[in-house]
């Protein structure tokens, strides 16, 4: 039975791989430092299964190098980070805490255990904010890094780190770089959640500036199947575009979430889009180029952006205690205008 280790597993992207991850029968440790993004809603499916487990620990904690060592991971899927490009803007400091040091010192640790376990190997998931505002075409691997927040700096930071180690210390790691994701257990600071729990608590829809900013959107589960893929088969020293080469405005998705809603629930009143206050030194487009992972591995997203939108509003239909497990001044305060 291979054994993984997923760092940040009380997340969104993380609780959802280690899903995944048992379904296909691995045995999973989970480390996550438990901050106000992680959720133990997220593991309550699987929190006595056999195969997972769950260690509380800071990424930047010297503890995981015994922790890994004692486990003998055939493979650690790195997710743990600092995500939220509001909050970084109000706050760089986690965001360098965690996304830099916290990424240096799994690569420490890392590097020591994969001498002595040589099938091992380290998967660092990315974003497609490092590449920064792409206004036409798709960015490649080889696109030059050109991040706008402290966030996606701090993510291009520690793939520069991870690509470092690679090249000097040999360690056997390869970096992934992933559009928006979406669906089931993703925090209500984020766009989508954020519009579902409005549309379902009868509120307006608050929309940056004009709403024509695009992104590509992936479906989560679709991008956990492309990271197993990749650690199965995926070329040691690589970088990874992870897409679904679809992109939206966010204008558009509020109005296919209205329209998903209508058929599901009597909405409010109060639910209509409001135009807000621009986010400062918000990237106007986002776009992937996935060819190398579709033509080398042999993958393809599998849903549809209107059939994972769909599931994704069931989701949190049919689990509005999830709401209730956060707290209340995370899902509802405007962050990210606090400019010194």
């Amino acid at each position: 039975m291979k054994k993984v280790i997923v760092t940040g597993g009380l997340g969104f992207i993380g609780s959802n791989l280690i899903e995944l991850l048992l379904k296909k029968k691995f045995k999973v440790l989970n480390i996550d430092k438990n901050t106000y993004s992680s959720n133990f809603y997220n593991v309550r499916e699987f929190k006595r299964n056999r195969n997972y487990s769950f260690i509380k620990c800071d990424i930047a904690n010297k503890k995981i190098s015994k922790i890994i060592s004692k486990f003998k991971p055939n493979v650690i899927f790195n997710l743990a980070a600092e995500t939220h490009v509001d909050r970084s803007i109000d706050n760089p400091e986690n965001f360098i805490k965690s996304n830099i040091f916290g990424v240096y010192n799994i690569l420490e640790c890392f590097k020591n255990y994969s001498k002595k376990n040589k099938k091992t190997k380290l998967i660092h998931i990315s974003t497609d904010e490092v590449y920064g505002d792409i206004l036409f075409g798709r960015t490649k691997e080889n696109y030059p890094y050109n991040p706008s927040s402290p966030y996606a700096a701090s993510k291009a930071s520690s793939d520069h780190l991870v690509s470092s180690y690679v090249r000097t210390y040999k360690i056997p790691a390869i970096v992934t770089n992933c559009s928006n994701n979406y669906g089931p257990k993703q925090h209500p600071e984020k766009l989508i959640p954020k519009l579902i729990y409005n549309i379902l608590t009868n509120k307006s829809l608050p929309i940056y500036g004009k709403g024509t900013n695009s992104r590509e959107w992936i479906y989560v589960e679709d991008h956990c199947e492309a990271l197993i893929q990749i650690f199965k088969n995926g070329k040691i020293g690589s970088f990874y575009n992870i897409g679904s080469n679809k992109n939206l405005i966010n204008l558009d998705i509020s109005k296919k979430l209205i329209k998903i809603a209508k058929t599901k629930i009597k909405i409010g009143k109060n639910v209509k889009i409001e135009f807000v206050k621009d986010r400062p030194g918000h990237d106007i487009r986002y776009a992937l180029n996935s060819n190398k992972l579709i033509k080398e591995l042999k993958w393809k997203p599998k849903t549809s952006f209107e059939t994972g939108l769909i599931k994704t509003f069931d989701w949190y239909l049919n689990n509005v205690n999830y709401f209730s497990s956060l707290n209340k001044k995370d899902i509802i305060k405007r962050i990210g205008l606090n400019i010194r």
